[in-house]
């Protein structure tokens, strides 16, 4: 049998110590979905990512890694990044203040290009970048709408990724400093 939750019952069951707080798992539509372990290379890409972008961070970006992004009430996900401004602040992270999110992909590259940019997209995310760990090549969705996103693009290591809000933190992959 199964049971719909929401993000609000969850969080309860996480203070009352039901559930672990660094149990890995997302909800998504009420349902409990384990995460993929992360692989070497999925821990390598993030970590480098982490350095290359906060050393270039303007001081009105937040870059938080690995938070709870809810985007409705039976909805949570765990992005590797999510960039919003700090004016709106962390409590207001929502799919509207959410400058990018950005999901570094390994053995979760079918589902993070497939069903979860749909979730990101239904939600309003206005910017989505899926990673690939092995081979660099980055998933760009752009224009959130109901059936997901409107603009999708394919960018090569070797081409630059943009950030709109930030050229500061632009970058190559190919040229990324891997730790």
């Amino acid at each position: 049998m199964r049971r719909r939750w929401s993000v609000a019952e969850i969080e309860a069951m996480v203070e009352a110590g039901v559930l672990a707080e660094d149990e890995r798992f997302e909800l998504i539509g009420g349902e409990i979905v384990p995460m993929s372990p992360k692989g070497i290379l999925h821990e390598t890409l993030k970590i480098s990512l982490a350095r290359f972008w906060n050393r270039r961070l303007p001081d009105d970006i937040v870059l938080a890694q690995e938070t709870t992004f809810r985007l409705n009430q039976d909805t949570f996900v765990e992005p590797d990044f999510v960039f919003f401004r700090r004016a709106d602040g962390l409590a207001a992270l929502s799919p509207a203040t959410a400058l990018l999110a950005v999901e570094v992909a390994d053995s979760s590259l079918a589902y993070d290009l497939d069903r979860k940019t749909r979730i990101y997209g239904a939600a309003g995310v206005r910017e989505v970048w899926v990673i690939e760990a092995k081979s660099l090549i980055t998933h760009i969705r752009r224009h959130a709408g109901i059936d997901g996103y409107r603009e999708q693009l394919t960018v090569g290591p070797d081409e630059t990724l943009a950030m709109s809000f930030a050229p500061a933190l632009d970058l190559r992959l190919a040229t990324l400093d891997l730790v």
